[in-house]
C-alpha cells in the first residue's frame, strides 16, 4: 500500500488491473506504450510463456520463460490469473506478482484479448477495469494494418475477419474508446484510469482520513 502519512496525498489505495483490448491494428499496443511511458504508478503485466526466448529478450522483463511442464503445473495449481494457447505456445499471467503490486497500491496494465479479460473478471472482478479500443471505421483499420507493413495481404485479410468477432464482445467492457486520433484516445484512456483510481472502494485509507478530519473539526 501507499506509505502512511499526513494529508490526502498519502491516502492508501489498492491498485487495479487496467485492461486494454482491441482488434489488431486498432491501437492498444501504442496506447499501452504511452501509458507506461507517461503515467506514474503503472506497470506492465509480465506474462509467462512456453515459447522460445528471442534475441534481446530478458527473463522476468519481457516474459517469464518456462517449459510446458512448468506451465501446466502453474495452470493446475491456480498460479495464473488468465492463460491461452496461441499458435502452439502458451501464454499466461502469473497471479503472485500482480496481487503483490495491487496490495502495494500499484496499478497493472494488461494488453490482452476478450478471452483473457473474461478470465480476469472471473478471478478478480472488483480489481478489473476494462477498456475496449475501436477503430473509427473498417477502412481505417485496414489502412493501419497495411501501414504497419508487418503482414502479408493474406494475413491482413485474416486479421480483418477476426476483428468482427472480437468487436462483438465490446459490451463486456466497462469503457469504449474510439481511436480516431492517438493523442485524443490516450487522453480518454488516461482520464478513465485517473477516475478509477479515485473510486471510494479502492481508497483503503479513506476511512482513517475522514475520521482524522472529524477529530480535527471537533477540537
Amino acid at each position: 500500500m501507499t506509505a502512511p502519512g499526513h494529508g490526502f496525498a498519502s491516502l492508501e489505495r489498492r491498485g487495479l488491473m487496467f485492461v486494454l483490448s482491441s482488434p489488431s491494428g486498432a491501437g492498444k499496443t501504442t496506447l499501452s506504450r504511452l501509458l507506461i511511458e507517461r503515467v506514474a504508478g503503472l506497470k506492465m503485466s509480465v506474462s509467462a510463456t512456453t515459447r522460445t526466448k528471442r534475441p534481446g529478450e530478458e527473463d522476468g522483463r519481457d516474459y517469464y520463460f518456462v517449459d510446458h511442464a512448468r506451465f501446466q503445473a502453474m495452470t493446475e495449481n491456480g498460479e495464473l490469473l488468465e492463460w491461452a494457447n496461441v499458435f502452439d505456445n502458451c501464454y499466461g499471467t502469473p497471479r503472485a506478482p500482480v496481487e503483490a503490486a495491487l496490495a502495494d497500491g500499484q496499478d497493472v496494465l494488461f494488453d490482452i484479448d476478450w478471452q483473457g479479460t473474461q478470465q480476469l473478471r472471473e478471478k478478480a472482478r472488483d480489481d478489473v477495469v476494462s477498456v475496449f479500443i475501436l477503430p473509427p471505421s473498417a477502412a481505417d483499420l485496414e489502412k493501419r494494418l497495411h501501414t504497419r507493413a508487418q503482414d502479408s495481404d493474406e494475413v491482413i485479410r485474416g486479421r480483418m475477419s477476426r476483428a468482427s468477432h472480437e468487436m462483438s464482445h465490446f459490451a463486456e467492457y466497462d469503457y469504449i474508446v474510439i481511436n480516431h486520433d492517438i493523442d485524443e484516445a490516450f487522453g480518454e484512456v488516461h482520464s478513465i484510469l485517473k477516475a478509477e483510481r479515485l473510486k471510494r472502494e479502492r481508497r483503503t485509507g479513506l476511512t482513517a482520513f475522514v475520521r482524522d478530519l472529524q477529530k480535527q473539526l471537533e477540537r
